[in-house]
């Protein structure tokens, strides 16, 4: 019914997250009924993307420069560094731009089940960073996840010495959230992290 390039596009669009096999047959007729707009200038972006992405040297970040954009910007607290899972939380975090200092991607979380142990995570640049002394506080920002909760604990281990202070984000009671629609460990969370007004 398609040729094989067309199979092949549906199959590679089908392992985008979100996308499963129908919605991704839908979106390469979409760049298919696009090609000249869409397709061709998409395929060129990913084709410049590909070569050019690269993971900082310094804080793991996926950029086009090394340092990446992060690190080299010179107006960013020094003092402060936010540990974060992916790239994708990094970009989240950034989004907001409640935080002003500098990051640490992992690149992942602690997995018994997918065989991922401390030394697959990038700890160890973590506790070098952690070493400098302009270097006061690391903040973890990872999900409220098992995996999640076990590596802020390995991280926590391999930084003690260091003499930064470690902290964490918030859990709780999202904001514009209600309280009925809240499972057990949020609600439990937000008790035990109350603080006074």
């Amino acid at each position: 019914m398609i040729g094989p390039e067309i199979e092949r596009l549906i199959q590679l669009l089908s392992k985008l997250p979100g996308l499963g096999p129908r919605s991704a047959r839908r979106a390469a007729l979409h760049l298919m009924k696009r090609r000249d707009s869409l397709l061709v200038p998409l395929s060129e972006s990913m084709a410049l993307a590909a070569e050019a992405i690269r993971n900082c040297s310094v804080c793991g970040n996926l950029d086009s420069r090394d340092p990446c954009s992060v690190c080299s910007d010179h107006s960013r607290d020094r003092s402060t560094i936010c540990v974060v899972e992916d790239a994708g939380d990094l970009w989240a975090l950034e989004r907001t731009r409640a935080f002003r200092g500098t990051y640490h991607v992992l690149g992942g979380t602690l997995s018994a089940l997918q065989g991922v142990g401390p030394d697959d995570l990038n700890i160890p640049s973590l506790v070098e960073r952690a070493k400098d002394p302009a270097v006061t506080e690391v903040i973890l920002a990872l999900n409220a996840t098992v995996d999640g909760q076990t590596t802020a604990h390995v991280v926590t281990d391999r930084l003690s010495g260091s003499g930064v202070s470690i902290s964490r984000l918030a859990h709780g009671v999202p904001v514009g959230g209600e309280l009925d629609y809240l499972d057990d460990g949020t609600l439990t969370a937000a008790l035990k992290a109350r603080r006074p007004l």
